[in-house]
């Protein structure tokens, strides 16, 4: 008796997970909705939802939580301008939020490289977050350092499809319509990139285990 109450309880779990995603998911096109008509509310309530997860993917991307914290009040900003603009029918509205942050961290990697090309700002304080020594204090924080760098040296569009994966947490086809590329794009973009972002961290411990490999 007890496996057979056993066996319901975790149909009955399934359910009630699977219905508490579609509640969320209706709750943002709903927010949404509610921005369109005006809600100020509403916009405060979609930036309490997501507004963490879109810094910290923003941050991961630009090596910058200041930068990030800019590209994501502007998607913010955007979002109450234009989120009459949201279909339901076509997407899920958080892959529609980071859609729109990803574009803007485009935007803004683009434009520092610019102000950094002609001289605007100091090369190495923008690139200070970026040095695997910098915050190694201890192996965790050295292990962390050293996947922020080797994430900074990967191709834009790889390094794109990782951070989506890794820290929005969408699956590939959320990824694909948010890069704009088809899912065996995506696909072949998370392969490569976490090849290459294996080989390169590797490179760099063995670099610092072997005193002939540091530069003098």
């Amino acid at each position: 008796m007890s496996t057979v109450i056993g066996d319901r309880s975790g149909v009955s779990g399934t359910g009630d997970s699977s219905d508490d995603e579609r509640g969320k998911l209706g709750e943002d096109a709903e927010l949404l909705a509610r921005v369109a008509s005006g809600d100020q509310g509403a916009l405060a309530r979609l930036i309490d939802r997501h507004g963490r997860g879109l810094r910290l993917f923003a941050a991961r991307y630009l090596g910058s939580a200041a930068d990030a914290e800019d590209v994501v009040q502007d998607v913010f900003v955007s979002v109450w301008k234009h989120a009459a603009r949201f279909d339901p029918a076509k997407g899920r509205a958080s892959t529609w939020l980071y859609r729109i942050t990803a574009n803007r961290c485009i935007d803004a990697h683009r434009r520092r490289a610019f102000r950094v090309f002609i001289g605007l700002e100091d090369v190495q304080d923008m690139l200070a977050d970026e040095d695997p020594r910098a915050d190694a204090r201890v192996g965790a924080r050295q292990e962390l350092a050293f996947v922020r760098h080797s994430l900074s040296r990967l191709p834009e569009r790889q390094r794109m499809a990782l951070l989506l994966r890794a820290v929005a947490d969408l699956d590939v086809p959320a990824i694909a319509e948010v890069m704009g590329v088809s899912a065996g794009s995506v696909e072949q973009l998370l392969v490569r990139g976490r090849r290459a972002l294996r080989e390169h961290m590797a490179k760099v411990v063995n670099t610092n285990d072997d005193p002939k490999g540091t530069p003098t």
